[in-house]
């Protein structure tokens, strides 16, 4: 367990909401329904860094969802919206880099503005690849760094503020799927070149 990442989400967890369900969860709403209407009936799914639960209000009826996160406060949090979703969501504290499920565990495996944060982004991706079957798939919905000036230099500046709390701001997640050994099959822009979801496969 990386515990300096757990104690600095846990350190987040309680004003995690006030910062983040008023603004960016109200603006992607819209598109993250669209998202997880990937997440199919007959997969067993898992979600990672669930967080204080923030994206499950958009999540499909009726989905059986292993949920994870590194932080004990935020599920803490997240525990209300868990109890209120009409489908099935188990809750797991666990490092993505150390997770205890077996190869080839899942169907289908989601993630949402996480891999900002994930301290070793490929070693993260290569580890959801181990847990996902053959064929499986990987969706993601992340805010990256941008190829575009003069966001990209503006990125990579204020990432080295922000990282200290929470996200990098600049971080190339589409190379980093590749380099993971997955196989993109879309990445779709949601807005200019920094808002975007991926979806790969294992191969």
């Amino acid at each position: 367990m990386d515990t300096a990442t757990r104690d600095k989400w846990d350190r987040c967890a309680p004003t995690f909401d006030m910062m983040s369900a008023n603004g960016p969860e109200k603006r992607w709403k819209p598109n993250k329904l669209e998202f997880f209407e990937r997440m199919r009936p007959d997969a067993k799914i898992l979600f990672l860094a669930l967080g204080t639960g923030l994206d499950i209000p958009t999540f499909p009826p009726g989905r059986t969802v292993t949920g994870i996160d590194i932080s004990p406060a935020m599920l803490e949090h997240a525990r209300e919206r868990i109890e209120h979703y009409d489908g099935t969501i188990n809750a797991e504290v666990m490092d993505v880099h150390d997770m205890r499920f077996e190869d080839n565990s899942f169907d289908q495996v989601f993630t949402s503005c996480t891999f900002c944060s994930v301290p070793n982004p490929v070693g993260g991706l290569e580890q959801l690849k181990r847990v996902l079957k053959p064929g499986g798939e990987l969706h993601m919905f992340e805010h990256t760094g941008s190829h575009w000036f003069p966001f990209n230099i503006m990125m990579k500046g204020m990432s080295r503020i922000t990282q200290r709390f929470g996200p990098e701001l600049d971080r190339d997640t589409v190379s980093n799927v590749r380099a993971a050994g997955f196989e993109l099959t879309g990445v779709n822009h949601i807005y200019l070149d920094t808002v975007k979801t991926i979806h790969a496969v294992r191969r």
